[in-house]
């Protein structure tokens, strides 16, 4: 069969509703874990995200994700963009900050850095900085990296939404005025109020 015809065959076939994805075995893992805590099977789980929008595969979002898991497996909880380009404010050198969250039981350690460095993600020909993060733990106050997170970072993934209640609630402590954003040589910092 030449191409053609080939074309005009798989027109005529109706899909199947099924299809192999071959995805990093990190990725993999923390699919299947949210997929068990939202009581889902992966199939349905899979379908349910794809269907939903959002990230896309293939784009630099989607990338970063992907590069996550690889390097952290199903100790993955969120993953956030924040800082300059987020706020529109990049400059000509900035990166792409991402805040990878993982499971209070996954060490951070300067080797998580150096596994994202043999497969470095780009993002709008910017390269993308991973920070390596454990949730604060309830009650604890939060540093100003997570206030900036709070306020200007977009959610990439967030499993069984624990990133985004957490930074609804650093957002809540900058609104009631207990957390103020100061500047210092054009660097923000933040100070803890009352």
């Amino acid at each position: 069969m030449d191409d053609t015809t080939l074309s005009h065959h798989r027109s005529e076939v109706p899909p199947s509703g099924r299809f192999l994805l071959r995805i990093d075995p990190g990725l993999h893992a923390a699919l299947r874990k949210a997929a068990g805590r939202a009581g889902l099977s992966l199939n349905e789980y899979c379908a349910r995200k794809l269907a939903g929008g959002g990230v896309g595969l293939g784009d630099p979002g989607w990338r970063a994700v992907e590069r996550a898991a690889a390097v952290v497996g199903g100790a993955l909880i969120g993953l956030a963009v924040y800082g300059s380009w987020t706020r529109g404010e990049p400059m000509e050198t900035s990166d792409v900050d991402v805040l990878v969250v993982v499971e209070p039981s996954t060490p951070i350690t300067r080797g998580l850095y150096r596994r994202w460095d043999q497969e470095p993600v780009r993002w709008e020909g910017r390269s993308v900085e991973p920070h390596f993060v454990h949730l604060p733990p309830p009650g604890q106050w939060p540093t100003g990296t997570w206030a900036e997170v709070a306020l200007d970072g977009i959610v990439l993934l967030d499993r069984n939404l624990v990133l985004s209640r957490r930074l609804v609630e650093f957002r809540r402590r900058v609104l009631d005025g207990s957390m103020k954003r100061r500047e210092i040589h054009g660097q923000p910092y933040w100070v803890r109020e009352g």
